[in-house]
């Protein structure tokens, strides 16, 4: 039981909505058709230009030039009255120069028909009595019946009063002269069902597929009134586009079925498709100068309009409202903008003086590495000096001693000559200071082991040191090996080695005049050997 409410429910929602697509679909359709309202016109245009032709023949027969106007007269009927009546009275002269009855008759209400149509129902009505029904033809009869029965319509819906309201007699005596095998009848039939009250959907539905041309419009318009009717919106609201579409296509301008769907949207709540179709529909009746359509659309266009210029108004002040936040919104992204762009442009300063501090940091770095590297330089050379100067000292010590004991060993034994020839001999401090210079050498030259290559770099190739066998250094590379270690004082560097002052000026002296680079920068440069080898290290 419950898997059959479920496929029965499940059924329903798949019609449902396979008919709002259909729905949709047709709205669609209706729009396209709508906005190529003007091309369906040209082709009617075109067609009628071509029958005006045919009026330009010379020598037409009187009842050639009845039948072309005829031709003109449907194609106008339902376009536009005022050129539809202007072809009929043409025929009515026709008519009455050739004395036919039939075809004055004809004329009479076919202009009846036009008369009632342009709300002219006096002009209409005695055009209409005028006229014996006992002689007219079978043929002319049903739009005779035709002519009465759009008459009383058209008047009762203009002047509310019920006593026109008689087009179901003329409706009742059409169908008794009309072929009951023709659509005319079938179509004439279905809307006495539908104005009576009865079942006219047997009828309607197959009439409507075999229905061709303008008359599928009316018939799709009985569908969508009679669904009205029922209260079934959404069937109502898809024969109204149908028979919408089929009157744009067909370039019928008589219609109701516009007004009715913009009621129909109307009663949704959906103003501006309401508007949009009552617009069409004005402007196809005052195009097509129907006054009894005109009449119709005076009761609800104002309800309309009204609705759609307060839904216009609401919109207008929503929009306005949005333009105001809009343009509030503007003015703070232009401060916005205008302050990001100070702030880039103070970003950019700031960018800017980093770099440069950046460089300067980097020059200061470069420069501490340099003090760094001349500080390790330094700190090597006083480890290793401390350690030797360590050792000296305690070789000095120990020497001293064994001098002291000498001495006190001499001065005990009263050997005094021994005693002054010891203490008068330069043999010792030479001794002394030759060891000493050999210690200073193996220091400097373990601390700085490429400082004599680097050196004569510096010296013109003619003036480059060449040490003998066994040497580590010189007279001249000690000088300048002092002056690496940052002892630049020539009276220092003259009473370590133990040469007169002028002797070391003029050792320096020739040194800077034999350099190849430039003389202010000769013991700079010197003062620099070995400073890759202890960045290495």
């Amino acid at each position: 039981m419950k898997k059959s409410i479920f496929f029965v429910l499940l059924y329903i929602l798949l019609i449902e909505g396979a008919f709002a697509g259909e729905i949709d679909s047709l709205h669609t359709l209706l729009n396209r058709v709508m906005q190529n309202k003007a091309y369906f016109m040209e082709n009617k245009e075109q067609n009628i230009e071509r029958l005006k032709q045919i009026l330009t023949v010379k020598n037409l027969q009187i009842d050639q030039l009845y039948d072309m106007n005829s031709q003109l007269y449907e194609q106008y009927k339902k376009y536009q009255t005022d050129s539809a009546v202007s072809y009929i009275l043409k025929n009515r002269e026709l008519a009455n120069r050739i004395g036919q009855e039939e075809l004055q008759q004809e004329s009479a209400i076919r202009l009846a028909w036009l008369y009632s149509s342009q709300g002219r129902y006096i002009e209409s009505q005695n055009l209409l009595d005028s006229l014996d029904q006992s002689r007219l033809s079978k043929r002319l009869l049903p739009d005779y019946y035709e002519a009465y029965d759009a008459l009383c319509s058209r008047y009762g819906q203009s002047t509310k009063i019920s006593f026109y309201y008689r087009s179901e007699i003329y409706r009742d005596s059409l169908l008794s002269v009309l072929d009951n095998r023709s659509l005319r009848y079938w179509t004439t039939y279905s809307a006495k069902m539908l104005y009576g009250a009865a079942d006219a959907e047997p009828y309607l539905l197959p009439l409507l597929e075999e229905t061709k041309g303008a008359g599928k419009g009316l018939v799709a318009y009985y569908l969508g009134y009679m669904y009205q009717e029922r209260n079934n919106s959404e069937l109502s609201k898809k024969y109204y586009m149908m028979s919408i579409i089929s009157d744009i296509e067909n370039c019928v301008k008589d219609n109701a079925s516009m007004q009715a769907l913009a009621l129909a949207y109307y009663a949704e709540g959906d103003i501006d498709n309401a508007y949009l179709f009552l617009q069409s529909a004005i402007d196809d009746a005052t195009f097509c100068n129907v006054r009894c359509r005109m009449v119709e659309f005076s009761e609800s266009f104002p309800i309309i309009s009204d609705a759609y210029r307060a839904k216009e108004l609401k919109q207008k002040a929503n929009i306005q409202l949005a333009l105001y936040l809009i343009s509030f919104l503007l003015v703070c992204l232009i401060v916005a903008i205008f302050y990001t762009y100070r702030q880039m442009k103070r970003l950019s300063i700031i960018r800017k003086e980093l770099y440069h501090t950046n460089q300067k940091l980097s020059e200061l770095n470069n420069n501490l590495v340099s003090a760094n590297v001349q500080l390790k330089d330094s700190n090597l050379i006083k480890e290793e000096y401390i350690a030797h100067f360590f050792d000296l000292c305690s070789t000095y010590i120990d020497k001293m001693e064994s001098y002291r004991k000498t001495l006190n060993k001499y001065a005990s034994k009263r050997q005094i000559e021994e005693l002054f020839k010891l203490l008068r001999s330069t043999t010792l401090i030479e001794t002394e200071l030759e060891e000493l210079y050999k210690k200073f050498d193996v220091i400097f030259i373990n601390l700085y082991p490429s400082f004599v290559e680097e050196f004569n770099a510096l010296q013109t190739k003619q003036e480059q040191t060449a040490l003998k066998s066994g040497e580590l250094l010189n007279t001249e590379l000690r000088i300048f090996a002092l002056i690496r270690l940052g002892i630049t004082d020539s009276v220092k560097i003259a009473s370590f080695l133990r040469y007169s002052l002028s002797t070391i000026y003029n050792y320096r002296v020739k040194a800077r005049n034999n350099a190849v680079v430039p003389r202010d920068e000769f013991e700079k440069m010197v003062m620099k050997i070995g400073t890759d080898i202890n960045k290495q290290d």
